[in-house]
């Protein structure tokens, strides 16, 4: 589903990805994780193709996008929860969901009822505008506004960072739902543990720039843990 080869990045003249090679099987839902700075969000900006690539190649459904807009791979059904979740505070629930539909490929222009039965509170809060709405709220808006395009992939960028531990669960419950029930092919950067074992089938973990491990989560050893993620 995902291939990436041999990938090389640069940022500000640093050199952050190093030939990294990274494949992905339709229907995994894969945690990338590593300590700060070993350059798990530029790898996932560059699969959404929102930073530029020196060489290599990255292929989804076998279709190299290694040059493609961001707006495009969106097209192609590749979802993306930015860290932070940069939604557009002074536009409504609403208006914020409706920004993803013009990425759909069915070029429909209704909100698909998914998103509420997901996130319910988003239905409640349709018109306020997102910046009124707690952190935890927001994180929901910019996964609904991920899923407003119908995607085959979705990538997520710690998708619970400062969020409280109630919303952490509910967003556990839809990423399980959206990958077994839907299929859906999840790739996302997670730091805590607990949540990366409870949802995730694969881990890949990160050391300066490139992938130095992987394997099913349940062989995530301790060993794995103290060398690679604990600080």
């Amino acid at each position: 589903m995902i291939s990436v080869q041999g990938l090389n990045q640069l940022y500000g003249g640093t050199q952050i990805l190093w030939d990294l090679d990274l494949e992905i099987n339709a229907g995994a839902c894969v945690c990338i994780m590593g300590r700060n700075g070993v350059g798990k969000t530029t790898l996932l900006k560059c699969l959404m193709g929102l930073l530029p690539t020196k060489s290599g190649r990255i292929l989804v459904g076998g279709e190299d996008i290694t040059r493609k807009s961001a707006e495009t791979r969106a097209r192609m059904g590749v979802g993306f929860v930015p860290q932070g979740r940069e939604i557009f505070p002074m536009l409504t629930v609403e208006e914020n969901l409706r920004v993803g539909l013009g990425s759909r490929r069915d070029k429909s222009k209704k909100i698909p009822d998914q998103i509420f039965e997901l996130f319910p509170v988003l239905k409640d809060m349709l018109t306020r505008r997102g910046g009124d709405l707690s952190g935890g709220q927001q994180q929901q808006l910019a996964i609904g506004r991920a899923l407003v395009i119908d995607p085959d992939v979705l990538i997520l960028d710690e998708p619970n960072e400062g969020i409280q531990p109630n919303i952490v669960q509910q967003i556990g419950d839809v990423i399980l739902k959206l990958n077994k029930e839907q299929g859906m092919t999840v790739v996302l950067v997670e730091q805590k543990l607990t949540f990366a074992r409870r949802i995730g089938d694969e881990f890949r973990l990160m050391e300066r720039g490139r992938i130095v491990a992987s394997g099913d989560m349940q062989d995530l050893s301790e060993a794995l843990i103290a060398k690679h993620l604990a600080v």
